[in-house]
This record gives C-alpha cells, structure tokens and sequence, in this order.
C-alpha cells in the first residue's frame, strides 16, 4: 500500500513538479558511480522506478505521451549528468584566462546535450509501454539502446553508463566477462527499475512479489557467478617484469610550459629513484604518464640522455609524450601533432611509438578545427591545429615484457573496442593525466571504468596517471597496487598474467545484443496478447 501511495503521487505530477521530480531522482542516480558508487549504487532500486512512475503519467498514449516521455527522460538525464560529471568544469580553470567563459557551458551544456540520448531512451520506452512488469524491460530495451548510441555517436562518450552502478561491487562487476558493459546496463535498469511493479494495481500486476522475487533470483546468480569466479581463477604473475610506475602530482599548468623543462625534468628523475641499486627485484620498466613533458621528446638530445643515464641495462622508459611529424604540404604548419607513448632504452633512444587513435573533442581537436580557430577558439590543450589521430590502434611491442596495448586516457572507457585485431596483446597500458579535474569525481570515475575493461577483456591494467590514480589492476578487476588521487611517489608491483579470453572479449556486442533483442520481443508479445486479451472481451 505504501509503494501504491508513492506511485500514485509520481504518476499524478505534472507540469514543474514532474520535470523536478525527474532531475531529482537522476541527480540522485549519480550516486551509483564513484566516488559514493561503492557503497551508494544500490540507489538505483530507489530511482529508477521513480522513472517508471513518472513515465506512467506521461500523457494519454500517442504522441503526446511519447513527447510526454522524452521530456521527463531529458530532466532525468540532465539531474544525472549534472550531478555525475560536474567536474569536467575544472579543466576550463587551469587556464582561467583564456577558457573560464567557457564553464557554464561545459558545465551545463555537456549535460543538456548527453541528456537527449536519455530522452530518446526513455521515448523508445514510451513507445513499447504497456501496463505491468513488461514496461521495465521496455525502459531497459529504451535506455540501453540510448546508451549505447552515447558510446559511439560524434565520437562516443560512453562515460558514467548506468551498467557502471552494478560494476561498483566487484562480484556483480564479474558479469562484464560475459557480456560487456552494455549487459550490465540493462541488468542494472532492469533490476533497478522492477520493484516498482510494488506499486501496480492488481488488475495490472498480479502477485507483484513474484517479480520482485524473479529479480532477485537473477541478482543472485550474477552475484554468485562473480562470487565463484573470483575466488577460482587463479591469476599469477610474468616472470622477469618488474614495473615502477611515476606519479608526480605536478600542477597542470606547469605541465605545459616549456620554460619549466628544467624543474619538469629534475621532478622526474629524482622521484623515480636509483633503479641502478641492489633492489631485489630489480625494475625492468619505468612508467611515466600521459603528455609528461613540455616539449618534443625526440627533439631534445640532453633529456634523452638524462634518462639513458636514468635506466640501468636492460632497463626501459614507457612515457607519454607529444610528437611532431613533419609535413612540409601543410603550408605554415610543417607538422602533424601526435598524443603518444614512446618507449626509450636504456642508450636513450626512442625504440617504439604509438599515437592516439581516439581524440578529445574541444580537449585535443576542435570539430571543424580550421573555421573555429579562424574564429580565435582553442582546444584546452592549445596545440595550433589540434593533435592530429594516429592512423588506427596497434599493439605495442615492449622489450622484455609481453605484448602491450597502448590506451591513452579515455581510450580506455570504451567497451568492445579496445583491442586491435591480430596477435591478442596481454596487458593494457593506460597513460593518463586526470589532472585537468583537481580532486573532484573524475578521476575516481576513471579508474573504476579502466577496472571494468580489465574484467571485460580479462587483462590487466597498467595505469600511470600524472596526479593519480594510478595502479595496477589485474584481469579480475582486482587492484593490486594503488596510488591515491593527489599522491606524489612512485608505484612498484608485479605485472599480473592475463587469463583465458573471456566470452565478451571473444563474441564483444553479440550477448548484450541477443539480451536486448529478448527483452524487445518480450515486450512485444506481451503487449500484443494484451492487445488481444482486450479485444476478446470488447467483442
């Protein structure tokens, strides 16, 4: 009767009052992500049937409901990526001179625009409704194929997706071994959505505990499969591979200004230590982090050699760093700019590249680059002419450790799309510099995305983040070494083995897609013998 009560006064809210309600309830689903995530994500069993409710009320069928519905998706979308990602605003601040006009527009304007792909969702759910249990798969079938159009259309941004709510507790998260981030997303509105059949009348939804009672049951067995995995996959460790990863915490600002390469250059080499000593084990590969250097790597010889000096034999530099290539039929600029890693041995030479495949949008490329900076717009990162994409993603040859893929900061968040094709690397490589965000969400969102792709792909991970986190994650998702946000030192672990490709690493979008694909038809059939069952009873 209490859940009745509740619903009745969603579903009667109108006008301000449900758009509020809405923003609300989407604001409090960012809760289920980090940093709360961990102990908050069960709030999905609070919100979304609140969205159910609202839904319910949206409108009398037709087109008027389904615009009805995209309006409350839109406000629900919009509390939840206003409250979840907030703290992209921060990077306009590191240079506040140029770019703080920007912040209401990145704050406010990220969200408003991810907000569509919820009110799309939610209209497709709209579309599909009909009373009963039936309507949550309809919302699951809606925000999941929405959410799957975020993560791959202008580029993807697949960032903070419901499936990241279940992912927070590690034996739920082992389901992205089957079927992939986009799986749990449907698991988690699914789930989230079904005690909200609490509130059906029963001429809609006989015996509502049953339902509640079959989702639990499904719970359970991810839960438990999680729980068994965990404790029965044995993961060792490479032989011969000693990493120490670098965190230097160094202000963002400072990053970028040739005229600290000097203070840049002494920061590094004195925090990542004597690797010459009689340490037992000895450290085989140095890891700095992503952009590490105001300047051209290959383009100053006395830094190379400070690192030659740096590495005992045998020993290798993985680092990120800008690259220029030349190319003299650019006219005025002679060069195409890459956001790279580069491996440097032990005699100071570059022996390995690889570019960044997957830009930032504003961050590292402005859309339609040529006419906005004619405009005197710049991308955060200020490169004339943005960087420049690497050509496609390719594995990493390491010397004297397997092979590597290489995945520059949010390259990492995109499910699926990972791995390049031929021989299969073993561990992923994750360069990063989250220290556009200060000590705000962001960064927290980011590793526990970097966690999921190890369950997904069974890999490790490797991250080196310039102001943290940084750490190594082993292919359970299990983190075995971990420097916290805001952190200065230095990171020594082993690198963990990766395991048996896992169903989603070898079928990618094939299961999630045969689950939404279920959950379509099951909606409608069902609402075709409903459909049915009221003409026998007219006729």
């Amino acid at each position: 009767m209490i859940a009745a009560a509740i619903a009745h006064r969603f579903t009667l809210a109108w006008g301000r009052s449900r758009a509020l309600s809405a923003f609300v309830v989407g604001a409090a689903t960012a809760l289920a992500m980090p940093p709360t995530g961990a102990v908050a994500w069960p709030v999905i069993f609070l919100t979304f049937p609140v969205l159910v409710w609202l839904i319910d009320g949206a409108g009398s069928g037709g087109g008027r409901g389904i615009k009805a519905a995209a309006g409350i998706g839109w406000w629900f979308g919009f509390g939840y990526f206003l409250a979840g990602l907030w703290w992209v605003g921060m990077a306009f601040l590191v240079d506040a001179d140029k770019f703080a006009w920007l912040l209401p527009v990145a704050v406010a304007g990220l969200p408003a625009g991810l907000a569509l792909f919820t009110a799309a969702g939610t209209a497709l759910a709209r579309a599909l409704w009909l009373p009963g249990p039936a309507r949550v798969l309809a919302l699951a079938v809606g925000l999941t194929a929405a959410e799957w159009l975020r993560g791959h259309i202008l580029t993807g941004f697949p960032w903070n997706s419901f499936g990241y709510a279940l992912a927070q507790d590690l034996r739920l998260a082992q389901g992205a071994a089957l079927g992939g981030l986009w799986s749990l997303t449907f698991l988690a509105v699914a789930l989230g959505a079904l005690p909200a059949v609490l509130g059906d009348a029963p001429r809609d939804t006989a015996r509502p505990w049953r339902w509640v009672g079959l989702g639990a049951a499904v719970f359970a067995g991810l839960f438990a499969f999680g729980a068994v995995r965990l404790a029965t996959t044995e993961v060792g460790t490479v032989e011969g591979v000693r990493l120490r990863l670098m965190q230097p915490n160094l202000p963002q600002d400072l990053k970028f200004r040739y005229a600290a390469k000097d203070a840049v250059m002494a920061h590094y080499l004195k925090l990542s230590g004597d690797l010459s000593g009689p340490a037992r084990p000895k450290i085989t590969h140095l890891i700095w982090p992503e952009s590490a250097f105001p300047f051209f790597l290959s383009r100053e010889p006395d830094v190379l050699a400070k690192i030659a000096e740096l590495l005992p034999e045998g020993a290798v530099l993985v680092t990120g760093a800008a690259r220029a290539e030349e190319r003299p039929d650019l006219g005025p600029r002679r060069y195409d700019v890459y956001n790279a890693v580069q491996i440097v041995d032990a005699r100071g030479t570059i022996i390995a590249t690889a570019d960044k495949v997957h830009l930032v949008p504003f961050g590292e490329f402005l859309p339609f680059q040529a006419t906005l900076e004619s405009l005197g717009l710049e991308q955060l990162t200020r490169v004339q002419g943005g960087f420049s994409a690497g050509s496609r993603r390719r594995a990493l040859v390491v010397p004297g450790a397997p092979l590597a893929l290489p995945l520059i900061c949010f390259e990492v968040i995109f499910p699926g799309n990972a791995v390049p094709g031929g021989p299969r690397p073993t561990w992923m490589l994750n360069l990063t510099n989250d220290g556009w965000f200060g000590d705000t969400a962001g960064p927290h969102q980011h590793f526990s995305q970097a966690r999921v792709r190890a369950i997904e792909e069974g890999m490790p991970v490797v991250r080196a983040a310039n102001t943290g986190i940084s750490g190594v994650v082993d292919p359970l998702g299990r983190v075995v070494a971990r420097l916290d946000l805001g952190m200065e030192g230095i990171l020594d672990a082993d690198l963990p083995k990766s395991v048996a490709a896992p169903f989603y690493a070898q079928l990618s979008d094939a299961i999630p897609a045969a689950l939404w694909c279920s959950g379509l038809l099951i909606v409608i059939f069902t609402r075709r013998a409903q459909q049915a069952a009221s003409t026998a009873k007219l006729s």
